[in-house]
């Protein structure tokens, strides 16, 4: 106890000089090492100001020890010797109390007593991990029900209270939204007493369960909050005016909250309201318009509050959930709204709140109670008792599970088919899987056998995953890395690639929630990731690149479906599968590659090149060969590719062209915007539509024992003439004996060959399979190569 206070002057913050009674004990000294008090005043020096003369107060003496290895001892500070400590709860480590001082005890505490044993400083503190399902175990209820189940004791219920009906007299509510608010509760408490403060021990427990004690009203609701599950809130009945009422928000009320922060209300918010508007958010905090006011607003010149109205509800969990997280303002009382509350406990929880109220604060419970609720039935479940056997793979037979269930609180009626009405407090417990898992949880995963599956015969991969993986392996062992990026993209890309308005790519499938806000849409093609990965490798000192990746890219259908529930029970039929594709955007596979950089190092071996146009096309040819599809190539123009080194990639399909991507050079502007190293190049195509026309695993070619006789022709062309279309022309010509054909040379001198003009040197390889070929059966099929080429697209042999 405080015996006298000197204050020191001429310091640059206030120290006071105190002398202190504690007792023949001496405080908390024995418990935290030292050898006990002598029963004579102790001086002690200290900063706090939040203490009196005549104040119980928590002394350390020295030979102590504080938590954190702090060693109390006499010491000269300031001009005096302190013979100890004055302690605040952070120092004791009980956390922060809401007072930033140090701990001042009820007077009735006896001098001498020791605080370790006073303020259960040395208790067992369970730290447990609660699943989003298991909203019931955020209670001490939910966790006392857990462990009378695992250790086979029996279950005191704290919610099992004598609570009287419901009676006219209570306070006045109108629920004006019985879907958000299907049950409310409202008991009023009068005469609180302007002193009563929050009990030590209500107090530490609010402390070990991480809530700071604010007044004796709100620390009881928490602490029935945290003792049943069910949140509650208490109104000064003083500033509440009128009916209490639920409903749902205005577009554009405001409210400020009992943090002080004034928000802007939603139409979905879920309000609670009296005459004047909105006097809290439901289930998630209340209004400071009618906070609660303590003993210590009364010393500042205010009014204590002596009456309250105690509300228990039942709210909507989406409703709350979507608050919470509208105003980012996650609560206590909203962890629980959103994972799910006991509707069954608001009458309960009120009554226990108005017991612990008279009791602590010597208040009078009025005798009228409201109780407004929605009829509502018990959700109940039918189940085949062999069904947790089924899917566990493990035989427990039908009282093992009937017996799991009545364990957690259900009834369970019937044989082989039971009908099983899930408790309140499990709103989880939704279907016959849930109850199966908890039959399984609660007779152990760890007993559930190691067991293979039989995989059916005839469900290997399908031939489009084989073609996926053989891309893959033939674009690494060309010299790609594989980058694997995230399918979002934002719509501003397609700006930044340079795409026209009406491109069919700027059509997106958005996101009803994306991850990220600058990114709320699938992507349509593969560049951005790969363009986005290129830059990254390319800022971090990684300069020379090629990168590729196979993926999926969306595109939305033209008819919206909703995809229907597939059956867990079994394998999805086929028009199950059917069913879900066609509620799914349109997902092609792509693949593309982008080249920055060298593509060939220079060394003591050459001087190597850079990566250009000619790479990023003969990587689509190579994707082309793994399909066993005939790639088309011919100069094109579209989005991010610079127009004069651009290749459209087509196909020929029932003899029309049909294009599968491009390849190139990419725009200058492009690059510039992207922030691209210079003379990136990229490729991307259909790999579904290869698939389609291609003929399959690529077959091994022939090998023939007879020799090859080689040909070689330079034809003039028209410098506008695709080279494929002339390649095309000679290998129709040449007919079956033609075994292979390849450019090796482009010449454009216009002083020799004219003004746009080119030549083309082709290297033509002839071989039967049956007999070595003659120079006349090799030059013939050579000049009806060159003649049809003439024909189809003008050539001449060069001279």
């Amino acid at each position: 106890q405080v015996l006298t206070i000197e204050e020191l002057e001429g310091f640059k913050k206030p120290i006071r000089f105190c002398t202190v009674n504690v007792g023949q004990a001496g405080g908390t000294s024995q418990a935290f090492g030292s050898g006990g008090g002598t029963g004579e005043p102790q001086e002690i020096v200290c900063g706090a100001r939040n203490f009196a003369v005549g104040d119980k107060v928590v002394v350390v003496l020295p030979g102590a020890t504080l938590p954190g290895g702090f060693s109390i001892s006499a010491r000269k500070t300031y001009g005096k010797t302190s013979h100890g400590m004055i302690c605040s709860s952070d120092e004791l480590g009980m956390g922060d109390d809401g007072t930033h001082g140090i701990i001042v005890l009820p007077p009735e505490t006896e001098v001498g007593k020791d605080a370790i044993e006073l303020l259960e400083l040395v208790d067992e503190v369970l730290d447990i991990a609660v699943t989003a399902n298991r909203g019931d175990c955020l209670s001490i209820r939910g966790v006392a029900r857990e462990t009378a189940i695992a250790y086979g004791l029996p279950l005191r219920d704290p919610a099992l209270l004598d609570v009287p009906g419901p009676n006219a007299y209570g306070y006045p509510v109108k629920i004006a939204d019985p879907t958000g608010c299907d049950r409310f509760t409202a008991r009023t408490v009068t005469g609180l007493s302007a002193e009563a403060r929050s009990p030590i021990w209500l107090q530490r427990r609010l402390q070990k369960v991480g809530m700071r004690p604010i007044s004796l009203a709100v620390d009881v609701t928490n602490y029935v909050m945290m003792e049943l599950g069910q949140p509650l809130h208490a109104y000064d009945r003083s500033l509440v005016q009128g009916t209490i009422g639920v409903r749902r928000a205005q577009e554009g009320e405001k409210i400020v909250t009992l943090d002080g922060t004034e928000r802007k209300l939603h139409a979905e918010d879920l309000v609670i309201t009296d005459d004047r508007g909105p006097i809290g958010l439901a289930g998630v905090m209340g209004g400071a318009n009618t906070e609660i006011a303590d003993h210590d607003a009364a010393a500042n010149g205010g009014n204590a509050t002596s009456d309250v109205v105690i509300e228990a509800a039942h709210f909507d969990q989406v409703a709350i959930a979507r608050t919470a997280r509208r105003h980012k303002l996650s609560s206590e009382a909203s962890r629980r709204f959103e994972r799910g509350v006991d509707p069954q406990a608001a009458a309960a929880a009120a009554q226990r709140t108005v017991d612990l109220l008279v009791l602590l604060a010597g208040g009078t419970a009025e005798a009228g109670v409201t109780e407004i609720s929605a009829p509502s039935a018990p959700h109940t479940i039918s189940v085949p008792a062999d069904h947790p056997d089924k899917v566990a793979g493990v035989e427990y037979g039908r009282e093992t599970v009937v017996r799991r269930l009545q364990e957690v609180g259900c009834d369970v009626y019937g044989q082989d088919e039971l009908i099983v009405t899930v408790p309140s407090w499990r709103p989880d417990l939704d279907d016959i899987n849930d109850l199966a898992e908890e039959v399984i949880r609660l007779e152990g995963y760890e007993n559930l056998p190691s067991t293979l599956p039989r995989p059916p015969a005839g469900r290997g991969l399908t031939s489009r995953q084989r073609l996926h993986r053989r891309v893959g392996r033939a674009l690494a062992g060309a010299g790609y890395v594989e980058a694997l990026n995230y399918p979002f993209v934002g719509e501003q890309v397609f700006d930044q690639l340079g795409l026209d308005a009406d491109d069919p790519a700027r059509r997106v499938v958005r996101l009803v929630n994306p991850l990220s806000d600058e990114e709320p849409a699938l992507r349509t093609s593969l560049l951005p990731g790969l363009l986005g990965a290129l830059r990254r490798n390319d800022g971090r000192g990684a300069h020379d690149l090629a990168l590729f990746e196979t993926g999926l890219v969306f595109h939305p259908r033209d008819e919206q479906r909703v995809a229907a529930n597939l059956p867990v029970d079994r394998r999805p039929g086929e028009d199950d599968l059917a069913a879900l594709d066609a509620a799914l955007p349109d997902q092609p596979r792509h693949v593309a590659v982008v080249l920055a950089g060298a593509r060939e190092q220079a060394g003591w071996w050459g001087k190597g090149r850079p990566a250009d146009w000619a790479d990023a096309v003969e990587s689509a040819r190579t994707v082309a060969r793994e399909a066993g599809a005939e790639l088309g190539v011919r100069k094109g123009q579209y989005g991010p590719w610079h127009p004069g080194r651009c290749a459209e990639l087509f196909v020929t399909v029932d003899g029309e062209d049909r294009v599968v991507g491009h390849a190139g050079e990419l725009h200058p502007r492009v690059l510039k915007t992207l922030g691209l190293p210079a003379r990136t190049c990229a490729m991307e195509l259909d790999l579904d539509a290869l698939e389609r026309v291609g003929d399959g695993i690529p077959q091994a070619p022939g090998i023939s024992t007879f020799p090859v006789a080689t040909q070689d022709v330079a034809l003039v062309v028209d410098a506008f003439v695709p080279a494929s279309e002339v390649e095309a022309a000679l290998r129709e010509g040449a007919g079956e004996l033609l075994e292979s054909i390849r450019l090796f040379d482009v010449y454009d001198n216009a002083e020799q060959l004219g003004e746009g003009r080119k030549s083309l040197a082709y290297a033509l390889r002839f071989r039967a399979r049956d007999r070595t070929l003659t120079v006349d059966e090799a030059s013939a099929a050579r000049d009806a190569a060159v003649a049809l080429a003439g024909e189809r697209v003008g050539a001449v042999l060069r001279s």
